[in-house]
Formats: structure tokens, C-alpha cells, sequence
């Protein structure tokens, strides 16, 4: 009799611990494991980018070898894998269950896809590999359109760019809204989304890629990133040395780490603390370098031969969509 009692009572345990274990991954899990639609949709999104960018590399490359070096095409592709090991790879399960993993998520977006993809300068290889006709019926016409010229001019510029990447480190890690985007499938997507457009607009004025006008360096962008550390900065700070717990939405999740909730939150700080000062010295040596150089170095004249043969007064035999 005992026997079969504790057969009988095992199974409805087992199912109740299941349902229990279901009830606490967040959506946005279900959305990245439980379905295959939203990984296939992603991955295809990713690839077909890929094969636009290079389709246009390669046609520009008939036009000049040193147009857009190899190690262009590698820094774009790497950027678009980042993407996809944020949001398509078993990584985006465990966000739910450790922010040091959100973290990490974040910097790969805003830190480390951005500025490599932006130094892939895609603009040109995006334009090159669109069908001709659609390229000069279209998108040519869109770009040369005044008010879409103003906007874009806007949107890289320096101010615009620190603020727009400081209101979404800021925004996105308030309590409330960080809870919200934890606990939603389409408002975590949209999150990683704004960190990566934040990330894309934030490095656009330190790498100027094309369609921007040939620029030497500038002090002024060595200010620009010294001010986009200090958000950080704070933030960084204030998880590392607080005594309480951010995000009280960790403290009911399930977790596979011997990490405290607070452990966690204190390894999730220094790791961004870290990472920032880390990478936002290499652009700064650089840039620093240049600016002391002399002036008509090789990178010059490379951008120069870059920007003659992509721009719309070119000549017609060259490679050219606009």
C-alpha cells in the first residue's frame, strides 16, 4: 500500500516541480528555446545581410584591391556573429538567471558588434550589393532626398549619438523597466535592439565611416569618449558597492550558480567597469596617434581612393550606385 502510494505521489511531484521550473523561465526564453521559428528567422536575417555585404565587397573589390581590405570584411562578419551569440544562442537563456550573462549581452551588442560592424564600412557594400536598378531607382533617390540627408546628418552627430547611448544604458538598467524587459519576450528583443541602433549611432562619429566626409581626427572625439565612460562609469559603481540587490526579479529565478544574487550583481559591475575603460582606451590610443602623426598618411590616401570611387560624382565607369 505504501508503495503504491509513493508511486502515486512521485509523479504529480515531478510534475508539479516541471511546472514550477516552466512557470519561472521568463518568455523571452520560451521565445529562444521552445520555438524554432524566432533562432531559423534570425540566423536567415543574419546570413542574407552576409551575402549582401559581400556580394558589394566583391564588386567593389574589381573596382580597387585596397578599397576595402579583408580585414574589413572579417571585422563585419565577427559583428553579425556577436549578434547572433546575444540573441540566437543558448547564451540568451541564461540572462534570466544571472545579470553578470545580461551584462555581457549588453557589451557584446553596444561595445563590441557596433563598432566592428561599422568598421566593415557597410554603407557602400550594402549599396553595391543591392540589384542595380532598385539601387539607383530607389535608394539613391532616398539619399540624396533633403530631409533624409538632414536626419542622418543629425543622428551622427556627436551630441546626438552620447546622448542617445547614455539615455539607453541609463534607461534600460532603471528597475522597473529592466524588470519589464526581463519579463517580456517582444520588450526583451526591443531592448537588445536599442543597445545595438545605440551602440551603431554611438561609434558612427569615432569610426566616420562612409557616407561621412573625409574628417581628420579630432581632439574633441578623445573628450567625447572620455564622457561616454562616465555613465558608466556610475553605474558600474553602484552595482559593484551597493549592499542591496538591483533587481529583486533575480532573487526568484531559478539559478545554476553558485553565485549569490548579489555576487552576481557585484561581478556584473566590475566586468562592465572593465570592459568599458578597456575598449574605449584602444580607439582613444588611436586616435591619439593620428593625431600626432604627419599629415597625407597611407590611411589617407586610402580613404581618399575610397570615397573616389564611391561617391556620386565619380566617374560613371566606376563602380558606382547613387
Amino acid at each position: 500500500m505504501q508503495r503504491a502510494m509513493l508511486c502515486s505521489v512521485t509523479p504529480r511531484k515531478n510534475a508539479l516541480a516541471h511546472n514550477h521550473k516552466n512557470q519561472s523561465m521568463s518568455p523571452h526564453v520560451h521565445v529562444a528555446l521552445g520555438s524554432g521559428w524566432f533562432p531559423i528567422s534570425l540566423l536567415s536575417t543574419l546570413v542574407f545581410t552576409e551575402f549582401l555585404y559581400l556580394r558589394g565587397w566583391l564588386r567593389l573589390r574589381s573596382a580597387s584591391v585596397k578599397l576595402i581590405p579583408a580585414w574589413r570584411v572579417i571585422s563585419f562578419s565577427l559583428g553579425l556573429f556577436l549578434i547572433w551569440v546575444v540573441v540566437g544562442s543558448p547564451l540568451a537563456a541564461l540572462d534570466e538567471q544571472m545579470l553578470t550573462v545580461h551584462m555581457i549581452q549588453h557589451l557584446l551588442l553596444m561595445t563590441f558588434a557596433a563598432p566592428l560592424i561599422l568598421l566593415g564600412l557597410p554603407v557602400t557594400p550594402f549599396l553595391q550589393g543591392l540589384p542595380h536598378r532598385f539601387a539607383q531607382a530607389v535608394v539613391g533617390p532616398l539619399f540624396r532626398w533633403p530631409p533624409v540627408q538632414r536626419l542622418g546628418r543629425m543622428l551622427v552627430r556627436p551630441t546626438f549619438s552620447w546622448l542617445a547611448a547614455t539615455a539607453t544604458l541609463v534607461g534600460w538598467h532603471v528597475q522597473a523597466i529592466f524588470t519589464l524587459a526581463l519579463q517580456s519576450g517582444a520588450w526583451h528583443l526591443f531592448e537588445q535592439a536599442t543597445f545595438l541602433v545605440a551602440g551603431l549611432l554611438f561609434w558612427w562619429p569615432v569610426v566616420q565611416p562612409w557616407p561621412n566626409a573625409p574628417a581628420k581626427p579630432r581632439w574633441s572625439i578623445l573628450l567625447y569618449l572620455f564622457l561616454a565612460t562616465l555613465p558608466c562609469d556610475i553605474l558600474s559603481a553602484f552595482l559593484v558597492f551597493s549592499d542591496r540587490v538591483a533587481y529583486p526579479v533575480y532573487l526568484s529565478a531559478s539559478r545554476q550558480s553558485d553565485l549569490s544574487v548579489l555576487a552576481d550583481q557585484q561581478c556584473a559591475g566590475a566586468l562592465m567597469w572593465t570592459c568599458i575603460t578597456i575598449v574605449y582606451l584602444v580607439p582613444a590610443a588611436i586616435l591619439s596617434t593620428r593625431l600626432l602623426a604627419p599629415r597625407n598618411s597611407p590611411a589617407d590616401l586610402a580613404q581618399s581612393e575610397f570615397l573616389g570611387i564611391v561617391a556620386p560624382q565619380s566617374n560613371p565607369k566606376s563602380v558606382e550606385v547613387l
